[in-house]
Formats: C-alpha cells, sequence, structure tokens
C-alpha cells in the first residue's frame, strides 16, 4: 500500500513580512519545506539559462541569470514579465511535484509550500490550507528598506505586483503575525501544526 498524501500547507506573504524567517521555524519543527524562490535560483543557474537567454538575449552571462538585468527588463513590462514567467512557472512546478513525491514516499504527514506569490499566480488550488505571514505596515517597511538596493520606486513596484496584505489574511486559513519576536511566531507555528494534525485535506 503506498503511503498517505502528506497534507500540503501553502505559506505565502508579501515583502518584508517575515515569510522566510517562518518557513525555517517550519523546518525546524520538521516539516519539509519547498521554497519556491530557492528553486528559481537554482533554476536561474542550470536548466532554465538557455531559454531565458533566447527569450531575453543579453540577460545570462557565465552560465547564470543576471537577475539585475532580468529585472530591469521585466519589472515594468507585463507582457514580458509573462514571457517569463511561462518559463519559469512550470520548471518550478515540477521540481514541486518531485518534492511531493518524495515527501509522500517518505511518510511525511505534512509538507509546506514556501510560495511568495501564491494567490498572484492562482495557486491555492495546491493547498489544503493557506498561512499567510504578517506584520503591520511600517514593520514590513522598514524590514523591506534593510534589503540590499531597495528604493523607494522598487517597493512601490513590488507592492503593486502583490495581493495587498489585509486581502491575504482574509483568504487565510492561518495567519502568523511575524512583529512580536521569534518566540511568539514559533509558538503560532506549533500551534497551526497540531490544528493542520486534526484536519482533513481538502484536496
Amino acid at each position: 500500500m503506498s503511503a498517505a498524501r502528506p497534507f500540503v500547507l501553502c505559506l505565502t506573504g508579501s515583502i518584508g513580512m517575515g515569510k522566510s524567517a517562518t518557513a525555517a521555524m517550519f523546518a525546524e519543527a520538521g516539516v519539509p519545506v519547498h521554497d519556491s524562490d530557492a528553486v528559481v535560483h537554482a533554476l536561474y543557474e542550470g536548466k532554465a539559462v538557455p531559454t531565458i537567454e533566447q527569450a531575453f538575449p543579453g540577460t545570462t552571462a557565465g552560465g547564470k541569470v543576471d537577475r539585475a538585468k532580468l529585472g530591469a527588463m521585466v519589472i515594468n513590462d507585463k507582457a514580458a514579465l509573462a514571457r517569463l514567467e511561462a518559463i519559469v512557472h512550470p520548471l518550478v512546478g515540477a521540481e514541486r511535484d518531485k518534492f511531493l513525491a518524495k515527501a509522500q514516499a517518505s511518510g511525511a504527514p505534512v509538507v509546506v509550500l514556501d510560495i511568495p506569490l501564491l494567490f498572484e499566480i492562482g495557486g491555492v488550488a495546491k493547498c489544503d490550507a493557506v498561512v499567510v505571514v504578517s506584520a503591520p505596515p511600517d514593520v514590513q517597511r522598514a524590514r523591506a528598506f534593510e534589503r540590499p538596493g531597495m528604493t523607494e520606486e522598487k517597493f512601490a513596484a513590488l507592492l503593486a505586483k502583490q495581493v495587498p496584505d489585509a486581502d491575504k489574511r482574509r483568504r487565510a486559513d492561518f495567519v502568523v503575525d511575524s512583529s512580536q519576536g521569534f518566540d511568539h511566531a514559533r509558538t503560532q507555528v506549533r500551534d497551526i501544526l497540531s490544528a493542520v494534525a486534526k484536519m482533513p485535506p481538502k484536496r
């Protein structure tokens, strides 16, 4: 008999909300975590490079995608961004399917899919429950501006691409408030894992 499919918990949150730190807390608790951003980084240094160079000439060098050049080319161009997503999303999806198959084979009861643009790409159908990481706007802003190269224009462009935080919270099954420190967030992560252990998968 094959192992039961794991409960799929999707983790998301806007820029500067503390999503990566929260993903690390799920990993610390022994939950397999699939990090979409990390997969994209790997693709940009491997499998996706030739196709991206073909679609966006001059954006790769030394067998890697130059993220700054590519970002500049797509940030204000919806058609270019759609072309890029058509290349990257299927590759990320294939890696995610491999991850889920491996987690199921190992008998993991729950997995976390860390998907920054979960609502924006319509990925909710793949989730049994959604966790949104949130913090007040002043905290979000301060964290975002700690990132190298962040500018008002870049911050505004990133926010414009993302579903507003209030909408995300409304559509979430669970919300982690990341503004109260790590211990508070860890407690929330533990509570979520206790709750999903009693929830039937949606799909």
